[in-house]
């Protein structure tokens, strides 16, 4: 999360944004706003995309070649 973190911030300041300004058009809290650019790896989905929507980003999700391990007695 770090590494979207810091990509927003770097958008959000090369379109000379104050993080007020971004969560106001966002439609969130200037506190989600700091949460998220300093990498806060619990956040709500919706609101991230609202936030790269207002920057002119993307989100890709792609296969990773990390699997998660399932505890055999849970399957």
């Amino acid at each position: 999360m770090q590494k979207l973190g810091t990509a927003i911030r770097k958008r959000r300041k090369s379109l000379r944004l104050t993080q007020q300004q971004l969560a106001d058009f966002a439609g969130c809290g200037v506190a989600y706003i700091y949460m998220l650019e300093m990498g806060k790896p619990t956040v709500r989905i919706d609101k991230l995309l609202d936030v790269l929507s207002i920057l002119g980003l993307g989100l890709r999700v792609e296969e990773s070649k990390e699997r998660l391990k399932i505890d055999e007695r849970l399957a």
